[in-house]
């Protein structure tokens, strides 16, 4: 999903799909408005050899891209494994259509559906692929979507205040601009990281309603910056559109639950990866990541567990691994990447083993 590209970073976390190959449109996929879909997409994705390594080490079974995107990864993992099928989800209907057509030539061993990530667990049981081995999270928004100015996620190309990465749903950048007050406003900006001058900006949109494109948006933004702060730290509005983005897709609060779904999926050995571009992101990643390794025990750190939690993942490595300096100075939208990794445990084998008598 994410591909990052040489020059100024619009989001700390977004990706340009970048033009690729040709093939057939495969059936049932309608093209794509503003898209060559006889060209497809593809793209150079972040910690691609991680992942690789990470997900071949992995038992038999299904791979699932949970944000497929561009198929960047999707495509890396089936040509290094020609024997596994994978399942790429997506919310973003423009994506799926891409990820479809780039991966038609693996013919049966690749399916997209669209979906939100956390409707991951009932699509693979509706689908009936088979036990799963492996899930990849690359979270973020793609350039693709930032560099499409209708869908209105851009603070660089004016829209209309949009910014839905699933476009069946019915809240918009539009409702939160026009309609949050001015104090739900400044909560959601400091959150997002704008916290010296979130009140600044939250009055000067509510004194410059209605705002109805992204541009309007940006320079409202910007006014209400100290000419002095608006040199530092890349766009005034970065922040801003990012907090609006994540309220209205939801970003955060579905993360946890697909998380835990996925690592419930997995088989005895199979891993759980995700890819974090945002501090919020990668919070509930750790989080949900060492509850799944500790089984929330809550007894006193480096002492015997004795309140009965069942761990049911280990972690593959301690910490968060980053892109080396190579890919950042290749690609500097990769430097803010997180990947933490775990590992299915067996726990009924444990359980069975702590069962037998000695």
């Amino acid at each position: 999903m994410r591909c990052p590209s040489i020059g100024e970073v619009e989001d700390l976390f977004s990706a340009r799909f970048c033009l690729g190959r040709s093939g057939t449109q495969p059936d049932g996929i309608e093209p794509v408005e503003g898209l060559r879909m006889s060209q497809g997409f593809a793209h150079v994705p972040v910690l691609a050899g991680e992942v690789v390594a990470l997900l071949g080490a992995v038992p038999d079974g299904l791979l699932v891209d949970a944000t497929v995107g561009g198929a960047g990864h999707a495509r890396r993992l089936l040509d290094a494994q020609p024997g596994r099928r994978l399942l790429g989800i997506d919310q973003d209907g423009d994506a799926v259509a891409a990820a479809a057509h780039t991966l038609a030539g693996y013919g049966g061993r690749a399916v997209v559906r669209r979906a939100r990530f956390d409707e991951l667990a009932g699509l693979v049981a509706a689908e009936g692929l088979g036990p799963v081995a492996g899930v990849l999270f690359d979270l973020g928004v793609s350039s693709h979507q930032l560099d499409t100015a209708a869908r209105g996620f851009s603070y660089r190309t004016d829209g209309p205040l949009d910014m839905r990465m699933d476009q069946h749903r019915t809240v918009t950048a539009d409702r939160v601009v026009n309609e949050w007050d001015e104090a739900e406003l400044a909560r959601l900006f400091a959150a997002n990281g704008e916290g010296r001058f979130a009140r600044r900006i939250a009055r000067h949109i509510v004194d410059r309603r209605p705002i109805t494109t992204t541009g309007e948006l940006a320079g409202v933004v910007r006014d209400a910056i100290p000419a002095a702060a608006r040199r530092r730290g890349g766009h005034p509005a970065k922040r801003v559109f990012q907090a609006v983005r994540i309220t209205v897709n939801d970003e955060l609060s579905v993360l946890s639950d697909a998380l835990d779904a996925a690592i419930a999926l997995l088989v005895p050995g199979g891993r759980c990866l995700a890819i974090a571009y945002h501090s919020g992101e990668d919070r509930i990643v750790k989080a949900r990541f060492t509850g799944a390794t500790t089984g929330g025990c809550t007894c006193p750190p480096r002492f015997p567990c004795i309140c009965g939690a069942t761990p049911v993942a280990h972690l593959v490595f301690r910490g968060a691994r980053r892109p080396d300096r190579s890919e950042v100075a290749a690609n500097p939208r990769a430097e803010t990447a997180r990947l933490r990794a775990v590992e299915r445990l067996d726990v009924a084998a444990a359980g069975r083993a702590e069962g037998t008598p000695s």
